[in-house]
């Protein structure tokens, strides 16, 4: 099992509707990203400072 198999998934709070947009999942030691439409279709899985590093380079800081 992988650790993001039970973690809580959020949908964006950028969406109007929740079949046109991803989800994130955290985990202490993971970030998992996946498209709401398909959540089947597969998961990108970033440990946690390259997901903050990206997150500070889309935010600018």
């Amino acid at each position: 099992m992988t650790p993001l198999e039970e973690a809580q998934w959020y949908t964006s709070s950028y969406t109007s509707n929740a079949a046109a947009c991803v989800e994130v999942a955290r985990t202490p030691s993971a970030v998992g990203v996946r498209d709401t439409k398909d959540r089947s279709g597969g998961t990108l899985v970033f440990d946690r400072s390259r997901w903050a590093s990206f997150l500070r380079s889309i935010k600018g800081d």
